[in-house]
Parts: structure tokens; C-alpha cells; sequence
């Protein structure tokens, strides 16, 4: 099943810049640390940078308890004059069954407060979900420069 709630432009050109396991809480915050340096190498603004940072937070804790974690893809994106940052994480884990229902807010299957997948979504600018039951979940999020 697939779900995009943003939008993504086939002129986009994008570079990887690194994969990143995310595979404890360790990694989860040397991912973090990736993420904002690039951020603020792109020169995003601080309130970008810390709804970027916050979002990824949210995604990978998804992809630890859910997916039994997974690897994290950077890049830097360009659309014509404009630049952003955009991250995919990717897990193994056993899917979505119902994805409309995980995006809304306090829905949990875990007993957390259901804010993750609604949350992240509403702190970037792109945001899409891949996901297939018994294969895994790809969630693409993307920040651009204002």
C-alpha cells in the first residue's frame, strides 16, 4: 500500500549523502546528529531544523519498536532554484495492515500516544509511505529551504 501526502516532482535531481543503520537508540541519535548538521548546512531555519530533527525522531523510534529497526538514507534534494533535505527510512518489519487508520492521530498499536506517523507528517513538507505486510515499510519525508 502505498499513501503520498505531499508532492514530489519528477525535475528533482537528489545526492545520497549517507545510509545510516538504525538499528538502537544509539544510532537513532548519531541520525539525529546527521540530520541537523545537514540541516544547518543548508542553512534550513532553526524552527526547519527542529521540525526536521523532530520528525525523524518520531519515524526511526517507528522503525525500532515496529519494524525491528532498519537503515536511514540521506540526501540532498534540488528543485530548480530551491534545496532541502529528504529521508527515507526503511525497514524489514512486518508492514502497515492498516495504514489510513496509523495516520491518524491517537491511533497506537503499541500503547504509545499515536502521534508518530500524523506527527512526522505535519512537520515536513513531503511526506510518503510505502509499506507491504511481511515485507516492510519505506517512509520518505522531505524539508525544503523557505
Amino acid at each position: 500500500m502505498t499513501s503520498n501526502f505531499g508532492s514530489t516532482d519528477s525535475t528533482e535531481a537528489d545526492v545520497e549523502i549517507k545510509r545510516l543503520p538504525v538499528q538502537n537508540s544509539e544510532e537513532l541519535v548519531m541520525l539525529r546528529k546527521h540530520v541537523r548538521d545537514l540541516a544547518v548546512q543548508l542553512r534550513l531555519s532553526l524552527i526547519d531544523q527542529t521540525k526536521l530533527v523532530t520528525a525523524v525522531s518520531e519515524l526511526a523510534r517507528n522503525a525500532l519498536k515496529y519494524g525491528g529497526g532498519g537503515e536511514a538514507v540521506l540526501r540532498i534534494v534540488r528543485n530548480g532554484p530551491r534545496h532541502g533535505v529528504r529521508l527515507s527510512l526503511i525497514d524489514a518489519g512486518p508492514g502497515i495492515a492498516d495504514l489510513d487508520m496509523a495516520m491518524l492521530d491517537g491511533f497506537t498499536s503499541g500503547g504509545g500516544m499515536g502521534l508518530g506517523l500524523g506527527g512526522a507528517r505535519r512537520l515536513v513538507d513531503d511526506f510518503a509511505v510505502h509499506t507491504t505486510l511481511g515485507v516492510g515499510t519505506v517512509v520518505t519525508i522531505t524539508k525544503w529551504k523557505r
